[in-house]
């Protein structure tokens, strides 16, 4: 199967990759067997909700890794509130022991890093040479 560099919707082709880390509230170790195994089903559901694409998801016992592929329309805060908000609720709901434990599920920073195709040298690079190409 090949799976293309580059996701396209109506006028736009694009690649923009993030990286996101989150924690638990108070980084408490609850992410394990069961519970990680629901959190992976509702990040995929999510993201397919979203129209983003999950490229890579490690679940540990007190934070999560999520790469994904999402479209220049959502802000990366938007996709971690969803992702988060999303998550939180269904797992409150499904496992109660989370909800005796904790406040709430998650803590409220997290993580976002930006990646592509090119590295930054290549597109600064790019940039200071468009002048001698015209």
């Amino acid at each position: 199967m090949h799976i293309s560099r580059y996701r396209r919707t109506v006028g736009v082709v694009y690649s923009l990759h993030y990286h996101f880390v989150w924690c638990t509230k108070y980084r408490r170790p609850v992410l394990t067997d069961a519970v990680a195994a629901r959190l992976k089903e509702l990040l995929a559901e999510k993201a397919i909700a979203m129209d983003v694409q999950i490229e890579a998801l490690e679940v540990m016992p007190d934070h999560v890794h999520l790469f994904v592929v999402a479209p220049p329309t959502d802000a990366p805060q938007h996709l971690a509130n969803q992702f988060k908000g999303y998550t939180s609720r269904v797992l409150r709901q499904e496992f109660p022991r989370l909800r005796s434990r904790l406040p709430t599920l998650w803590s409220r920073s997290y993580y976002v890093g930006s990646t592509g195709q090119a590295s930054e040298e290549t597109i600064e690079q790019y940039i200071v040479t468009q002048k001698e190409r015209a």
